[in-house]
């Protein structure tokens, strides 16, 4: 499947309130709700001091957190000021997340109104025993719900996010939530390996003892039962963990503004947490709502800190974000970028893995196999340990 990678801007807008933090979740949000009003008023004044250094843009996210704590009226205001504020393409993706225990018919409605053309629904399992475990405030009779009064409200390009990995998921728990998914047809499926974020209850559970972690070779086989069952039901795998439906040929359903994470395109992130990148320049805000608030009432920008990346780690990041995509690293861009020649760099690396079949080349693009995706990041490691410090010794 060809894939069309625009270097157009993505312009991401973080909104940090739950109504309560999942239990696995590190993304920072907050569930002091009254705090509402003075974030929006903030994070419209962020849109107008953000330099925009002659962007262009052709998506909009706007995730969190919950955005969908915010009423449709209150997601016009985003969406109108960032159309102000900014150079947004008129055949922009406009997306946000939405949560299904927060989210209701009427607000999907006008978000609709506001301009938001793709819906990210956060629906993780369709079976009460997983969401209570990870701690989700909606029921599977509200995730339901939530698709539907999607469906009804006019969004056809709709993704739901899906977790695996939970302790004792066996493959039929897990198919059946791919099951019910892919009966509502979206056009968009992330399936995420569930994870142990340091500072989260879940990881705290595990440290106890009072959670026990999926053995890895049951990880494993999940992951290719995911890959194995879309693939079935007309999905193909364009990064590792997400998977877009196979429609007409002008027609991928990937999420255009992901791919500006992982083909290394510009991105200006708002809100408190939110990081920026413009090549080679990342920049992240201050992850505390109540100092992101205060820096902007006082007429500054709320940045925490700034880097600008050496060669060696854009090196590094071109290895492992090309290698996140099923297409691969591409070799001519490679070779433009960095100046060298990947396979003949790497030779050594990519003959000891193409010869367990986690690896191939081919069209100019060297990417893993389905085994090797399994691998994404002990190969990441080889190639980095092994060989990036005599790549770099060559730029």
């Amino acid at each position: 499947m060809n894939l069309q990678f625009s270097q157009n801007a993505g312009l991401y807008i973080h909104i940090p309130f739950c109504v309560k933090k999942c239990l696995y979740c590190d993304f920072y949000s907050v569930t002091d709700l009254s705090l509402k009003p003075r974030f929006l008023k903030a994070l419209l004044r962020e849109m107008e001091l953000v330099s925009q250094e002659g962007l262009c843009f052709d998506t909009l996210y706007i995730g969190g957190g919950t955005p969908s704590v915010y009423e449709y009226d209150e997601i016009d205001l985003i969406t109108t000021k960032a159309f102000q504020s900014f150079n947004i393409l008129p055949d922009a993706e406009i997306t946000t997340e939405v949560n299904p225990g927060t989210v209701k018919f009427e607000q999907l409605g006008g978000y609709r109104k506001a301009g938001i053309n793709r819906l990210n629904i956060g629906v993780q399992s369709f079976q009460q025993k997983n969401l209570d475990f990870l701690g989700r405030i909606h029921t599977e009779n509200e995730a339901h719900r939530a698709i539907e009064d999607a469906h009804r409200a006019g969004f056809e390009n709709t993704g739901f996010d899906l977790i695996y990995g939970l302790p004792d998921q066996s493959k039929q728990d897990w198919l059946h939530d791919l099951n019910k998914a892919v009966e509502y047809n979206p056009a968009h499926l992330s399936c995420y390996m569930l994870t142990y974020e340091k500072g989260t209850p879940l990881h705290s559970g595990l440290k106890a003892g009072r959670v026990q972690p999926l053995a890895d070779d049951n990880i494993r086989a999940l992951f290719e039962t995911t890959i194995e069952f879309l693939e079935d039901h007309g999905y193909f795998q364009y990064e590792i963990s997400n998977f877009a439906r196979i429609g007409k040929e002008s027609e991928t359903h990937v999420s255009r503004h992901n791919l500006k994470y992982w083909t290394r395109a510009p991105y200006i992130g708002l809100g408190p947490s939110a990081h920026s990148f413009i090549e080679p320049q990342r920049y992240w805000n201050v992850s505390i709502v109540d100092k992101y608030i205060e820096a902007i009432e006082s007429g500054r920008l709320p940045v925490a800190d700034r880097e600008v990346l050496s060669e060696e780690q854009q090196l590094i990041e071109g290895i492992y974000l090309g290698l996140r995509m099923t297409r691969g690293i591409d070799l001519v861009w490679f070779r433009e970028k960095f100046g060298i020649d990947f396979v003949e760099t790497f030779k050594e690396v990519i003959s000891d893995l193409g010869r367990r079949n986690y690896i191939e080349v081919v069209k100019n693009h060297c990417a893993l196999t389905r085994q090797g995706r399994v691998f994404l990041d002990s190969i990441t490691s080889m190639f980095v340990s092994r060989n990036v410090s005599d790549a770099e010794a060559k730029i």
